[in-house]
């Protein structure tokens, strides 16, 4: 039985700096990325996510779902050399600060309409 093939990732932050390269078992599932990507997290960041479910990862612009392995998140890349694929991080706020957001922009919104009237 041939040994499968694990694939280099590494997760680039918001403020350009990477955790890892690792490599990955293809059958590995977002959910256990984010997890390690948690653990790894450096503490002297100003965003730190509160648990492995604030983290998105963006591959080839797409949002990663939990589910998906892997192999299945793999761009084909043609016959292009293997190398680290680099994956996008992004920290999504806890949803009190996403709702209080809301609120304000919508408050914004209608205080512009408001005053256009005038």
């Amino acid at each position: 039985m041939p040994e499968e093939e694990l694939v280099e990732l590494k997760f680039r932050l918001y403020d350009g700096s990477d955790i890892g390269p690792f490599r990955y078992s293809p059958t590995s599932t977002v959910s256990m990325l984010k997890e390690r990507i948690f653990a790894e997290w450096p503490k002297d960041k100003k965003i730190i996510p509160k648990a492995a479910n604030d983290i998105k990862l963006i591959n080839a612009g797409k949002i990663l779902e939990n589910n998906k392995t892997v192999g299945q998140c793999r761009v084909p890349f043609g016959e292009l050399p293997k190398g680290v694929i680099t994956m996008h991080v992004v920290v999504q706020p806890s949803l009190a600060k996403a709702k209080s957001g809301r609120f304000y922009s919508q408050i914004q919104s209608k205080l512009c309409d408001y005053l256009l009237l005038f």
